[in-house]
């Protein structure tokens, strides 16, 4: 399975003006595809590394390139750090998720970039994206992270992968990523 000619279009449509705000990157069941992990997806999911305070510069220049905003809360965008857009050619979703410091930061040094359908996208870099849906903990991305470990288990780096998922256990007060990890590296019973 491949990113849909939809997400293409988005994201040819996209790249340009993220390019223009700083270091971005694709993640999400995009990447997961991206990397020949099958999944259906009807979103597009990045995270731009931009201040809060630059949002509605970047608004209007994603206005300009063919996407709406959906909410116009400002409260939302600072509370959650989330700006939601629709793309007008594909009406396609797409949540752009401004880069806190700490993680994210760590996320964009490591981005591989890809040539998809034409289109050079910065994606996390599948390590990182296995710690992502571990970290997300919904039952779908569990399974992302498993079809993640299934694809490419020989190339990834599990060290680095459970250091930063004990680090995470440490930050957060949780004792439950390193377990997740763990499990899907097991193979399941059919």
């Amino acid at each position: 399975m491949s990113i849909t000619p939809a997400a293409i279009e988005l994201l040819g449509d996209l790249a340009p003006v993220l390019e223009r705000w700083g270091r971005w990157y694709l993640f999400g069941a995009q990447a997961v595809v991206a990397y020949g992990v099958p999944r259906l997806s009807a979103d597009v999911d990045v995270t731009l590394e931009l201040a809060p305070e630059r949002a509605k510069e970047l608004v209007a220049d994603m206005e300009r390139a063919g996407f709406d905003l959906l909410v116009s809360d400002e409260d939302f965008v600072r509370r959650t750090r989330v700006l939601p857009f629709v793309h007008r050619g594909t009406g396609m979703p797409l949540d752009v998720v401004l880069a806190g410091s700490g993680l994210e930061e760590e996320f964009l040094e490591r981005v591989d970039v890809l040539r998809l359908g034409g289109v050079t996208v910065p994606v996390i870099s599948r390590e990182d994206l296995v710690v992502a849906k571990i970290l997300a903990g919904r039952p779908k991305d569990i399974e992302d992270a498993r079809g993640l470990w299934r694809a490419h288990e020989e190339e990834l780096d599990r060290d680095h992968i459970g250091r930063l998922l004990r680090l995470l256990e440490e930050a957060l007060g949780q004792s439950d990523l390193l377990p997740a990890f763990r499990s899907i590296r097991r193979p399941t019973s059919s």
